[in-house]
């Protein structure tokens, strides 16, 4: 926190009495934070990180968030929604609408002491922003895009896009924060140009007085889960990265008596979608206890979940060759975690 800190707070610089959309007071310093997922609208673990650092942001500067989707109620937050004239053609349309928001976020952050962004998706706003404005930019880096060659099923040739929106924004950031040690390594790697002195590690951080375990047997019942039975869960977007399909092929080797229990929603594709709903199906059709839930949960019921759960699945990293983005690339999981313990 203290690389966050010094770097949220440079010399010099005031907000623009001329422009202060959120009303923020004047004797502390304005940080506007650019970010795709912000409550209630998460579906990652970049939202949750992003929510629980803006509110031990907010007890030290004044803190605006900019976040994609639909308005929020609470006080000092920004939402966007992408231009209506790049809807198409899909799906490399979705990379040219994340960088209209970008655009919309910089003109947004007049005013702001520094701009601090989240994922490709908001990094190029974060640039944009420095550039106008002549503020510092931080940006925290959860993964690499070059690291993702899965994304070429999800975008098409708007892959290229969002690999040029994070290295023009890395290569030029004031500050970088890396999620873990690991993910500094790799943005040292792929980009030789970023400086090692201005990469920070700071570790992705929850509130355990919220994320604390508690079993619920109305919970499981209302999503169909055998409270006698033990079960894994997993939890996650359907995308590549996921490893889904392989969770569910090693289902077809579950014990009966045991039940797996995703919820799993929001497909990358069309085509990973059908490949998903396959296997699933499958799973069923072989006597498995597949539960299955495919819509957004609140959060005191995914706790629940997890509380309850024998084990958890998930894939915790990929590890590729960085190449060009017109040549295909390869991607092999450098470490898996199958069914661990829930403590």
């Amino acid at each position: 926190m203290a690389a966050l800190q010094a770097a949220a707070l440079p010399d010099g610089g005031s907000p623009d009495p001329q422009y202060n959309p959120a009303g923020l007071t004047s004797d502390r310093k304005h940080i506007a934070v650019l970010t795709r997922e912000y409550p209630p609208e998460v579906y990652g673990g970049a939202g949750t990180h992003v929510e629980y650092l803006v509110r031990e942001l907010r007890k030290l500067v004044d803190v605006t968030v900019h976040a994609w989707g639909s308005p929020r109620d609470e006080p000092n937050v920004e939402s966007y929604k992408p231009w209506e004239g790049l809807s198409e053609p899909k799906p490399e349309a979705a990379a040219l609408q994340a960088m209209s928001i970008d655009l919309a976020m910089a003109a947004k952050t007049k005013g702001s002491d520094l701009a601090h962004s989240h994922t490709w998706y908001a990094n190029l706003g974060g640039h944009f922003a420095k550039l106008m404005w002549s503020i510092p930019h931080v940006m925290t880096i959860h993964s690499l895009e070059p690291l993702r060659p899965w994304k070429m099923e999800q975008l098409g040739g708007g892959y290229a896009l969002s690999l040029f929106c994070e290295r023009t924004a890395i290569e030029a950031a004031d500050a970088v924060i890396a999620v873990s040690r690991g993910v500094r390594k790799d943005v040292l790697e792929t980009y030789p140009a970023v400086q090692a002195e201005r990469v920070h590690v700071i570790h992705n951080g929850i509130d355990p007085d919220i994320y604390s375990r508690r079993e619920s047997l109305e919970t499981l019942a209302r999503y169909g889960v055998d409270a006698s039975r033990p079960y894994a869960f997993f939890n996650g977007r359907i995308t590549r990265q996921k490893g889904l399909p392989l969770l569910l092929a090693a289902a077809l080797k579950l014990d009966p008596r045991h039940q797996l229990v995703v919820a799993a929603s929001s497909p990358d594709t069309p085509e990973i979608a059908a490949e998903v709903n396959a296997l699933a199906a499958r799973v069923r059709a072989e006597g498995r206890n597949l539960v299955w839930i495919d819509h957004y949960i609140s959060r005191d019921d995914l706790i629940a979940l997890h509380s309850s759960a024998t084990g958890s699945s998930s894939s915790r990293r990929w590890r590729v060759r960085p190449r060009s983005s017109r040549q295909k690339s390869e991607a092999s999981p450098r470490s898996w975690s199958t069914v661990k313990p829930v403590s």
